[in-house]
């Protein structure tokens, strides 16, 4: 078989932001990158999975609503996936990322989708530790312009 595209990446080289990972048809897949790969120091499950359900509820509840199709995390808990049609421009997947952070580092309250009707996992959550990743990205991200979207090899 064939190497799927994100394994052709250099992890080595790779850094903290949001990386344009692929492009299928009219679907661009973000690579938004928390920790540095290998570095030792990889997001906990339960901040990962609290962060996951604010990235993803306030994605869809964006302007751009309409255009995502998903918010996930990646398995090697150094960041997520956040995948959009194309009529979405890099600028504002930017824009739309750093704007689910800020959400995520000011959030208050009962974490949407997290009782054990709506959550396969209701129990694993922390949100102190969401907002800890969304405020270290929130610099990362505050002057990420799309020229530095492009992995380096």
């Amino acid at each position: 078989m064939k190497k799927i595209a994100s394994f052709t990446v250099n992890h080595d080289k790779l850094k903290k932001g949001i990386y344009i990972s692929r492009i299928d048809g009219d679907v661009i897949t973000y690579d938004v990158r928390c920790k540095i790969p290998n570095g030792g120091d990889y997001l906990e499950c339960p901040a990962m999975h609290t962060f996951e359900h604010l990235f993803a509820t306030y994605a869809r509840n964006s302007e751009f609503e309409k255009s995502v199709i998903y918010v996930g995390p990646m398995g090697c808990r150094t960041g997520f996936y956040l995948l959009l049609r194309d009529d979405v421009s890099y600028e504002n997947a930017i824009k739309l990322t750093y704007e689910a952070f800020k959400y995520t580092a000011e959030f208050e309250g009962v974490i949407p989708g997290s009782s054990k009707i709506e959550c396969g996992n209701y129990l694993e959550h922390d949100l102190e530790g969401a907002k800890a990743v969304a405020r270290d990205m929130m610099s990362v991200l505050e002057n990420y312009t799309p020229e530095m979207m492009t992995y380096e090899v």
